[in-house]
């Protein structure tokens, strides 16, 4: 006879009836998601032809139906629209009367904690803010990213276990975060995922404009080693000329930048910035090098003066460079 000690029945959500209140790229997928979990999505609500397609191909069957019949067919709800929006939704479901005593209400932004549910609270609703840290297509591929994906939970402590074992049979790991802190929370998420995004197309578009044809080859293996690097290593996985303090290169970037792509100029100079300062800080860039690139980065110079002639394809000092 097995001695493991076996999960307690009363850590785990009951099956319980789903609705979605905004067929967004997110609900539709959580909701399969949890349907796959044993749960059964009733009703779904959504206005766009986007929205009411994305959700007849993750929720086949599921009606769609006004946000007030949502909450009345289902034990737990997913708000799953705008940040925006959130606190009005809230706010005109509670005043109708929408709310349910007992009912699971759960909101997926990332700003928001579970304080912005306050009104559904005092109607009797269980309070739940659960933020996947994922990026969304709106198609099934979400549902299987969910997989080992992190949750910013954030719930009343009497229901922290129930908002944890709902996260983690969507296959996610939960990971608590203070209400206080939901927004510098969301602001690292956003800073991390979001600005990325805009970065590597820039770099496509600088790359195709260089000839290269296949800039999403090229720079699939160089960005995924810079990612992992940076994810194990901190500050430390940072390269190339910035990190070397080679202002010959850097100025010479930003001339290339003002003759093809002037728009970029003023992202590269702030995230140049920003590297040299954590170069600095960290011991990387050498404060002896660091006078001529703060001083091409300050004045966004388009010329090459004040460096020390290193700016070829060798670091400054006299080692190879590399791709960053």
């Amino acid at each position: 006879m097995s001695t493991s000690q076996q999960p307690d029945p009363r850590d785990r959500p009951a099956r319980l009836t789903v609705g979605v209140v905004g067929a967004g790229r997110v609900g539709p997928a959580l909701a399969a998601s949890l349907q796959l979990a044993g749960h059964r999505p009733v009703a779904v609500s959504g206005v766009s032809d986007a929205s009411r397609k994305r959700a007849a191909e993750l929720l086949p069957g599921v009606p769609l139906v006004p946000p007030a019949e949502v909450l009345q067919r289902a034990d737990l709800v997913l708000l799953t629209v705008p940040d925006d929006t959130l606190p009005g939704l809230v706010e005109g479901l509670a005043e109708t009367g929408a709310v349910r005593p007992g009912q699971l209400l759960v909101h997926t932004s990332g700003r928001y904690g579970a304080k912005v549910l306050d009104p559904a609270l005092r109607a009797g609703a269980l309070p739940l803010a659960l933020h996947p840290a994922m990026t969304f297509t709106g198609t099934p591929v979400d549902v299987h990213r969910l997989a080992g994906c992190s949750f910013g939970v954030t719930a009343p402590e009497e229901l922290r276990m129930a908002a944890e074992a709902l996260v983690i049979e969507m296959g996610g790991e939960p990971e608590w975060i203070a209400e206080e802190h939901r927004p510098l929370y969301h602001a690292a998420l956003a800073l991390g995922a979001n600005h990325l995004v805009t970065l590597v197309a820039q770099s496509m578009e600088l790359l195709r404009e260089a000839g290269v044809t296949a800039p999403d080859r090229m720079l699939g293996p160089l960005l995924g080693a810079a990612l992992d690097n940076a994810l194990r290593s901190g500050d430390a996985a940072l390269t190339g000329p910035v990190a070397r303090g080679d202002a010959g290169t850097v100025a010479a970037h930003v001339a290339e930048l003002r003759k093809h792509s002037p728009q970029t100029v003023a992202g590269y100079l702030a995230m140049a910035r920003a590297t040299a300062d954590r170069a600095l800080a960290h011991g990387l860039l050498k404060p002896e090098l660091a006078e001529d690139l703060l001083g091409v980065l300050a004045n966004g110079t388009n010329g090459t003066n004040g460096t020390n002639g290193t700016s070829g394809p060798h670091g400054t000092d006299g080692t190879e460079g590399d791709a960053g």
